[in-house]
């Protein structure tokens, strides 16, 4: 590039000129754009606009905070909770029993997992730990964990209202409930209960479609 050294004041006259004219011509289109819009009905549209770009930064930031978790865990389906086939029988030889001792009794096999430890697979879990960990950090942080106070914690950690439920005072905690639900499926959703130090975060099971309802939770 080449470099121009010099004083600049004999070009300050040319300039002031210039941008006097084109604050003039500026001026009638802005007002002829005005009047169009007056004209055409444009004002309920602006307002329209208006809604939707106060909703847009807050949808987004939300989709972001869901993607990037998305993104960090293993595909859905695979659930190394769920029991995957039968047990082999057991084939050693049974112990011999001395005159008057009484058998030992039956081994008691574990009951398969039921609620959200079934019925949610290795993908929830580890979306959930993502959500799970951020959140309780920061109710932790609360001295006063009102409802107020926890919807506001939870809006600026980027769930916006639509993803927050049964907001409730129970004594001197707040309970309440995460749609973390993707974008066109899953049934992932969060119980929790805010009370400063304690506050503790957990998986639940919500209904795959349709307005947000809790089918099966632990809770904290």
């Amino acid at each position: 590039m080449t470099h121009i050294r010099g004083s600049i004041s004999k070009f300050t006259s040319g300039r002031r000129v210039l941008a006097a004219a084109l604050t003039a011509v500026t001026a009638l289109a802005l007002t002829a754009c005005g009047t169009e819009r007056n004209d055409g009905g444009g004002k309920a549209g602006s307002t329209g606009s208006s809604t939707a770009s106060q909703q847009q930064p807050e949808q987004a930031a939300a989709q972001a905070l869901f993607d990037r978790f998305e993104k960090a865990c293993p595909e859905p389906g695979a659930n190394s909770r769920r029991p995957t086939g039968a047990t082999k029988p057991d084939t050693a030889e049974p112990e011999t029993i001395a005159p008057g001792e009484t058998p030992p009794a039956d081994p008691i096999e574990p009951a398969p997992p039921t609620g959200p430890e079934a019925e949610l697979d290795d993908r929830d879990w580890c979306v959930s730990a993502h959500h799970e960990q951020r959140v309780i950090a920061a109710l932790q942080m609360l001295a006063d964990p009102t409802p107020a106070t926890v919807r506001k914690t939870l809006n600026g950690l980027g769930y916006p209202d639509e993803r927050i439920h049964h907001l409730k005072q129970d004594g001197k905690k707040t309970r309440f409930s995460l749609d973390l639900r993707e974008d066109g499926g899953g049934r992932l959703c969060a119980s929790g209960v805010a009370a400063g130090a304690v506050s503790d975060v957990v998986p639940c099971v919500a209904v795959a479609e349709g307005p947000f309802k809790v089918t099966s939770e632990t809770r904290p």
